[in-house]
């Protein structure tokens, strides 16, 4: 099997502005006593740090950080403020809610392929830290997701789908609370129905998280029965703890304070906060909210014996450690001869020569079209005040750039608009400054509704576009100079369904783009399809299964592009499921946001991304044998980004949406 090879850039959903450290508070004897929380700072300010587990009353931590390009797990001892990576799969990119107890470290991985498409890779191991011999505990097959270990270590309890298929859902998970022991894992106990983030209080209660029947998150205790191990289920009645009018997730109990902390959404506020619950007063406590009332916080754990509460949260503009968003960010790549960086911005696009790179920053700030070197050192505006998206670099010519000018997610009546950037490449120097004059040209017609998506054709000549005129969103083709104008416009696809992200093959020869015409009636699941630029050849990339099998028409796949030699192409899609629960994270807005490569008649499909982010909207690139830019590319390294230009970190990262407090 023929290895991918290139350089490819993308883009991951708010994770550029996150900015997490690890941070705790003690606690005095009495809650009620307690006039003034007092906030310490656990982690180094070094990449994102998050979903911390206090060891000791040290405290020594554990926790997940993305310093060296994928989630890994370090572990902080009072005494050596160096982190100190644990041992864990080595090859696996994805790990998370680690756990020590007794000796073992426990975590999630997402490494081993699920055996059928649309099922989680999300699984619990052990290592033993003595000999750190890796056990998987989850069985073949199941899914489970957010361990924690009871006091004594005797029992695990996970939220997991089991068996089970994930039926699609990406807001509150359909998992169900499972126990088992870690010296018999396959031998496992349903000891609630839908719930999820279980927590210990003892070892014979466990607090977990649901979203009630009237619309509000609210954490819930089920008490297990004395020979609940011995039974396959087990029909113990669990109780709400948490009453309406305030979202409670991801609780954290103690036992020793009687208590139970988890974050929160209230009404009156726009940020997640910590608070602690006393389960005997059944008083709320409001912790973070007065320390930073403007920050979001997530993902609460005391210590063993309740004197620390610790959380994550963005550490501030002016903390020490990381304050700049680095231009370019290199991710580690499942594929040793594939490089993949994550792009602060959307929508990339190279150069002819591979030194440059075009993207869309922010939609939210009218940011337009930008420039950035391939190598992170130097950023330059292009296109200002205007909202653009999607970025096509001409083929031929160094100083030419197509995007689309106007909002994104609209109607296929609202106007957007295919326009041709040019500008003087001599511009592009390190003493000037970032704003470069550029010439913007429309090329469609204002009255003909959406037009968005272009790509330029490997000659230059023309440019495919998804529009919405007919009334239908399909792809044409136009002259990539004089635009429609003067004629220069045919219609590629017909027909009541969506034909979208159309992206031209550098051999010229096909067209690939996302659509829905197998099923015009779902719009949320897409396919691939290839179709030459005479509109002949139209024909369907299976990539979840054979034609005719039911996960095909399951398949939610959008920003297909091709690699240079047009053998591969590159994708977002859902085949694998979700990879943690999504509440407990910063906005993710639907599960399509794994990245996939597959052959052009769908055969050596492989992931190159799972984590619970979404990445999207990529660029492949890959230099010819006597270029000199795949030098350039690989000179890129996680301290090369700390340039003048870049973005000061501000935490601007949005709540998900669909946690309303408009209840």
């Amino acid at each position: 099997m023929m290895r991918a090879k290139g350089t490819i850039v993308f883009t991951t959903v708010g994770r550029p502005y996150y900015g997490f450290d690890v941070f705790s508070i003690a606690l005095s004897s009495k809650l009620d006593t307690l006039t003034q929380w007092i906030e310490h700072r656990l982690t180094d300010g070094t990449s994102i740090n998050f979903n911390g587990q206090f060891v000791d009353e040290d405290p020594t931590l554990v926790y997940v950080s993305e310093r060296t390009g994928s989630p890994r797990i370090y572990l902080n001892r009072p005494e050596n403020p160096k982190p100190e990576q644990l041992p864990t799969v080595s090859e696996s990119l994805f790990h998370d809610r680690p756990v020590v107890r007794n000796g073992r470290l426990y975590y999630v991985s997402a490494h081993e392929p699920a055996d059928k498409p649309f099922t989680s890779w999300s699984a619990v191991y052990m290592t033993q830290l003595g000999d750190r011999k890796i056990v998987r505990l989850t069985p073949k097959g199941a899914v489970d997701y957010s361990p924690a270990v009871s006091p004594t270590g005797k029992f695990i309890a996970v939220a997991s789908y089991g068996f089970r298929p994930w039926k699609g859902e990406f807001q509150e998970l359909d998992t169900d609370i499972v126990v088992f022991s870690p010296s018999d894992p396959n031998r496992r106990t349903v000891v609630c129905k839908r719930g999820g983030w279980p927590t210990w209080f003892g070892d014979s209660t466990i607090f977990f998280h649901r979203k009630t029947d009237d619309g509000w998150w609210s954490i819930f205790r089920v008490d297990l029965p004395e020979n609940f191990q011995h039974l396959d289920a087990c029909d113990s009645s669990s109780r709400r703890v948490t009453p309406a009018g305030v979202h409670a997730f991801t609780p954290s109990a103690s036992r020793d304070r009687n208590c139970v902390a988890f974050a929160s959404r209230r009404r009156e506020s726009k940020y997640r906060h910590i608070e602690i619950y006393d389960l005997e007063s059944e008083s709320f406590y409001r912790v973070t909210e007065s320390l930073n009332p403007n920050f979001h916080h997530y993902n609460p754990f005391f210590s063993p014996k309740g004197g620390f509460l610790g959380y994550h949260r963005f550490r501030g503009e002016s903390a020490p450690g990381e304050t700049t968003i680095p231009h370019l960010d290199p991710v580690t790549s499942p594929i040793k001869e594939l490089r993949m960086i994550r792009l602060n911005g959307s929508f990339p696009s190279f150069s002819p020569k591979g030194d440059l790179i075009a993207f869309n920053h922010d939609f939210e700030m009218n940011s337009g079209l930008k420039i950035v070197r391939s190598d992170g050192t130097k950023r330059w505006v292009v296109l200002k005040d205007r909202t653009a998206f999607c970025t096509s670099w001409d083929p031929t010519q160094d100083n030419v750039i197509y995007t689309s000018i106007g909002p994104i997610f609209e109607s296929v009546k609202r106007t957007v608009q295919i326009a041709r950037i040019t500008f003087a490449p001599t511009d592009l120097t390190d003493d000037g400054g970032e704003k470069i004059p550029a010439t913007v040209k429309i090329l469609t017609r204002e009255d003909t509704g959406n037009n968005a998506f272009p790509s330029c054709s490997p000659d230059g000549k023309f440019v495919v576009f998804r529009s919405g005129r007919s009334g239908h969103k399909n792809l044409f083709i136009v002259d990539a100079v004089d635009g429609e104008f003067n004629g220069g416009i045919r219609q590629l696809t017909e027909g009541p369904w969506i034909d979208t992200m159309p992206n031209w093959s550098p051999d010229g020869k096909l067209i690939a783009f996302s659509s829905n015409r197998h099923n015009p009636d779902n719009v949320s699941a897409f396919s691939i399809y290839l179709i030459r630029p005479d509109g002949s050849d139209l024909r369907r990339v299976y990539v979840a299964g054979p034609e005719g099998s039911s996960d095909v028409d399951r398949e939610r796949i959008n920003h297909v592009c091709f690699n240079s030699d047009s053998s591969w192409l590159l994708f977002t899609a859902n085949m694998g499921g979700v990879t943690a629960e999504p509440v407990s994270l910063p906005n993710q807005f639907q599960p399509y946001g794994d990245m996939y490569i597959v052959r052009l008649d769908g055969s050596e499909l492989q992931r190159l991304t799972w984590n619970g982010y979404e990445n999207g909207t990529p660029v492949w690139y890959h230099p010819s044998s006597s270029s000199t830019e795949e030098i350039e590319l690989g000179s890129l390294s996680l301290e090369s980004n700390k340039v003048k230009d870049a973005d000061k970190l501000k935490g601007q990262f949005e709540e998900p949406l669909w946690i309303s407090c408009d209840i």
